[in-house]
């Protein structure tokens, strides 16, 4: 059973020019990996290519293997092992939105109700197996065990973080290293990922492949800190999820865990009581919001997010000066003023 979904994205972020650039770009890649994704999510069991597409279709920024096209044709990459490489990120990356659903007892996404809200979690996560099978295939067929090796380790790193913030959840004391470990792992191991084997696929030097790796990890963080921040600081519907739904989750993100290392114990025990307790009240997302300003927890979040943002672009320095690297470049840019 054949399950067309449409790839094209749907965002709509304030100052999207530089993720449009880059989108245009790579423009004729991406084409080719929308195609292998649809082909790749087939199966004779029907509801396998139906769940999957229902996610695939919801849109997004397909960052993630815009970063291993843009990486490897900035290294002069002429080929087209990137195509697979780049489907198989957006395949864990995919694989593992299904399995944090689940996780986080998730209803939304982007708007649209998650699939383990449709199909239940059952299905979310062995559609989620399946999909990681496929990324794995991909992988092998790039005929390079490096390349295998590193988004291997990024799909085991990224299980870790999931391990490792389903036991820091709703608690309180998590320190800012706890937290920086969860996002490392979540969320920039597979940026890092992204960038480091479309590096490796051109085979362009020893210097580029560690180089993109920096880049990617470093852009990942301020991705997730910009997320993090916005959660709670965002003002309209341009935001990709729930505004506060990390609050109503009882996650603990930076601007808490800034906020409370500054506040009052009257302030501690409103966070006890509704991040740890999740007992949540009306007015109680207003009153964190108030508290993570006076306690400048969304304002030093953003700084720290500026901090990686830099040197995420820093990481690009001697690499090849073409439209890539400048399209890379603006990306970075892009991750920081989606807070403005």
């Amino acid at each position: 059973m054949a399950v067309v979904a449409r790839l094209t994205g749907s965002d709509t972020q304030k100052d999207p020019n530089a993720l449009d650039k880059l989108s245009k770009l790579c423009a004729a890649d991406m084409a080719r990996v929308n195609q292998l994704i649809v082909d790749r999510m087939q199966s004779d069991v029907p509801l396998i290519p139906e769940l999957a597409g229902h996610l695939v279709a919801a849109g997004g920024k397909r960052l993630r293997p815009l970063l291993t096209l843009a990486s490897a044709r900035l290294c002069g990459y002429e080929g087209d092992k990137h195509i697979g490489l780049a489907a198989a990120v957006e395949f864990i990356h995919t694989a593992t939105l299904l399995h944090d659903d689940v996780v986080d007892e998730s209803d939304l996404r982007r708007g649209r109700e998650t699939a383990n809200a449709v199909w239940g979690n059952q299905a979310s996560v062995l559609v989620g197996d399946f999909l990681f099978s496929r990324s794995f295939r991909l992988m092998v067929e790039s005929e390079s065990l490096r390349v295998l090796d590193i988004l291997a380790n990024a799909s085991a790193v990224i299980a870790e973080g999931e391990v490792a913030q389903l036991i820091t959840a709703n608690d309180t004391a998590t320190s800012e290293e706890d937290y920086l470990f969860v996002i490392r792992s979540k969320t920039a191991a597979l940026f890092a990922a992204a960038c480091e084997v479309g590096a490796l696929v051109a085979d362009h030097s020893t210097a580029s492949t560690p180089a993109l790796e920096q880049y990617g990890a470093n852009l990942g963080i301020a991705f997730q800190l910009v997320d993090d921040y916005l959660d709670y600081a965002a003002t309209d519907d341009s935001f990709g999820k729930g505004i506060g739904d990390d609050f109503r989750e009882g996650k603990i993100t930076l601007p808490v865990v800034l906020a409370m290392r500054r506040g009052t114990d009257e302030e501690h025990a409103f966070w006890k009581r509704t991040l740890e307790s999740c007992e949540q009240q009306d007015g109680d997302l207003e009153r964190a919001m108030e508290i993570l300003k006076v306690r400048e927890g969304l304002a030093d979040t953003l700084i720290r997010a500026r901090g990686y943002a830099d040197t995420a672009r820093a990481a690009l320095a001697d690499l090849p000066e073409n439209d890539y690297r400048k399209a890379l470049e603006d990306v970075v840019d892009f991750c920081v003023e989606r807070a403005y």
